[in-house]
C-alpha cells in the first residue's frame, strides 16, 4: 500500500477519532519514519463484537503537509482481523519490537498532533541552532578577551603565539595549507556578494603558493570563490568540497598534466537547481534573506533577516527540502545550507587533494587548515585522526572545536601566513649557503 500526499485534506476527517494501534520504536517518533508491516482486509463475515485492532504504520514516504499551515495529509486507516483464524495468523508479520517501545492506542487526531509537535520540535530546534550561531547573540559565550582563566585558550593557543612550536613540528615535513575563504581570507559580510578579500591579502596568498602547495575549500560556488581570489596557481574546493579543480597556471606543485577536476555529486546538480528556485519563491517575503546557489549545494544567507523572523524561516525551508529526502540540512555562520546526503565535505576533500598532490600515504606531510566555520571541523577532525598536521580555528569566541590553535581574525590569518612566507624565505636562504 502506497500513501500519497493528499493536497487538499477537509476538516471533517480531522474529527474522527478512530483508534490506531502504532508501535512506537525508540528513536523512530519523527515524523515520517513509520514502519508498514501488514495490512489485512476484514472478512465480512466476522462479528464486530470480537473485531481486535492490528498494527497499523505508514510508508517510509516523509509525511507532507497539506499546505502552509503544516496540516498532515496522511489517510489513517484501520484494518482488523480475528486473531483466532489461521489463515490470517499464518500470514501475518509481527513488525520487530525495540527495547522500551509496545502497543499504545491513539486516536488519529492525537497522532496528527504529535507530528505537528514534532515537526514544531524541529523547527525551534533549527532556530535554537541559528541562534548559536550567531556570536552577536546576547546568549553566545564570552568572547576570548573575556576568557579569564584561559582555560579555552590553554587547549587552543594562538597559532601566533606558537609560530616556532608550529614550525619545529614541521620539520623535515612538506607543508601543505588549506585555507576557508568567508570569515578567514575575507571579513564575514551582511552581502555574502561583497565578501572581498583585501588586496594585502591576495599578495599574502599568491605568496604563499609559490612557498607551499596551497588550495581554498568553501562552502560557496568554485567559480565564485574564484572570482574573489583571482589567483590561478591554487587549487579549488568549492561547494563543501563535492566541485574541486587543480590550477590553472603557476603551479610548481601540480602533479602530472592532467588538469584535477572532481565533482562527487554531479547527478544531483537538477535537483539543486530546482531546490533553489523553490526556495526563493519561497523566502522572496523574508526581507533580509537571500538564497545562493553554490552549483552543489544552496545557502539561505539569514544574517541581514531580523531574528523574529527566523522560525518564519526556518518553516519555509523545512517546506521545501521535506520533498528532498536526498538532500540534508547542514548550518554555518548565519547560513542554512541544503546540500547532498553523499558522504562528502571538507574533511573527504582535504584527504582528496593530498592524494592529488601525491602526499597520500606520506609520512612527511605536514597540512594545515585555517577556518572559521563548523563545516571546516569536518576537515579539522581528519587531521587529527591522521596525526598529521594542525587545524586552525579563526574566531573570537570559545568553541568545541578539533582544531589545535586558534587565530581571532582574517587580520591574525594574514600574519601568520606572512610568517610562514618569511621563514620559508629564511630558510631556503640558509639551504642555498649550505
Amino acid at each position: 500500500m502506497s500513501i500519497s500526499r493528499k493536497e487538499n485534506c477537509p476538516e471533517e476527517e480531522e474529527e474522527e477519532e478512530e483508534e490506531t494501534a502504532v508501535t512506537l520504536t525508540a528513536g523512530r517518533q519523527t515524523a515520517g519514519r513509520w514502519v508498514l508491516q501488514n495490512r489485512l482486509p476484514l472478512p465480512k463475515s466476522i462479528p464486530t463484537k470480537k473485531k481486535e485492532e492490528t498494527f497499523m504504520g505508514m510508508t517510509q514516504q516523509n509525511v507532507a503537509g497539506c499546505g502552509g499551515d503544516g496540516s498532515s495529509g496522511i489517510d489513517m486507516v484501520t484494518n482488523l482481523y480475528t486473531a483466532s483464524l489461521p489463515m490470517y495468523t499464518a500470514s501475518l508479520q509481527k513488525p520487530p519490537v525495540a527495547p522500551g517501545s509496545g502497543f499504545i492506542k491513539i486516536s488519529r487526531r492525537k497522532l496528527l498532533k504529535n507530528l505537528e509537535v514534532n515537526t514544531a520540535q524541529r523547527i525551534n530546534s533549527w532556530v535554537d541552532s541559528m541562534k548559536a550561531s550567531s556570536p552577536t547573540h546576547t546568549k553566545s559565550p564570552h568572547s576570548l578577551a573575556e576568557d579569564n582563566n584561559g582555560s579555552w585558550m590553554h587547549h587552543h593557543p594562538s597559532a601566533l603565539d606558537k609560530f616556532e612550536q608550529i614550525i619545529d613540528a614541521s620539520q623535515g615535513k612538506q607543508i601543505v595549507m588549506f585555507l576557508d575563504y568567508d570569515g578567514t581570507l575575507s571579513p564575514i559580510v551582511d552581502d555574502p556578494d561583497r565578501a572581498f578579500m583585501s588586496s594585502k591579502m591576495r599578495a599574502t596568498v599568491k605568496k604563499l603558493a609559490g612557498c607551499f602547495p596551497t588550495a581554498i575549500v568553501s562552502g560557496r560556488c568554485r567559480d565564485k570563490v574564484y572570482s574573489f581570489v583571482r589567483l590561478g596557481e591554487l587549487y579549488y574546493a568549492g561547494s563543501h568540497g563535492m566541485d574541486i579543480r587543480g590550477p590553472a597556471k603557476g603551479s610548481k606543485y601540480k602533479k602530472g598534466n592532467q588538469p584535477v577536476l572532481f565533482q562527487p555529486a554531479s547527478e544531483f546538480l537538477p535537483m539543486i537547481d530546482e531546490v533553489y528556485k523553490e526556495l526563493v519563491e519561497k523566502t522572496k517575503l523574508t526581507p533580509g534573506a537571500m538564497v545562493e546557489n553554490n552549483k552543489f549545494c544552496v545557502s539561505v544567507h539569514f544574517r541581514r533577516v531580523d531574528e523574529k523572523e527566523w522560525t518564519e524561516l526556518a518553516q519555509q525551508v523545512r517546506s521545501v527540502i521535506k520533498e528532498y529526502p536526498k538532500l540534508r540540512l547542514t548550518q554555518g555562520r548565519k547560513v542554512l545550507e541544503i546540500r547532498p546526503t553523499i558522504k562528502w565535505d571538507k574533511g573527504k576533500a582535504l584527504e582528496f587533494l593530498l592524494e592529488s598532490l601525491g602526499f597520500a600515504n606520506r609520512t612527511n606531510v605536514f597540512p594545515v587548515y585555517i577556518g572559521d566555520d563548523r563545516t571546516d571541523e569536518d576537515a579539522f577532525k581528519i587531521l587529527r585522526d591522521r596525526g598529521q598536521g594542525f587545524g586552525i580555528l579563526v574566531s573570537k569566541f570559545p568553541k568545541d572545536t578539533n582544531a589545535s590553535y586558534s587565530l581571532q581574525e582574517p587580520e591574525e590569518v594574514m600574519n601568520f601566513l606572512q610568517r610562514l612566507v618569511e621563514w620559508k624565505r629564511l630558510n631556503c636562504c640558509r639551504q642555498q649557503k649550505v
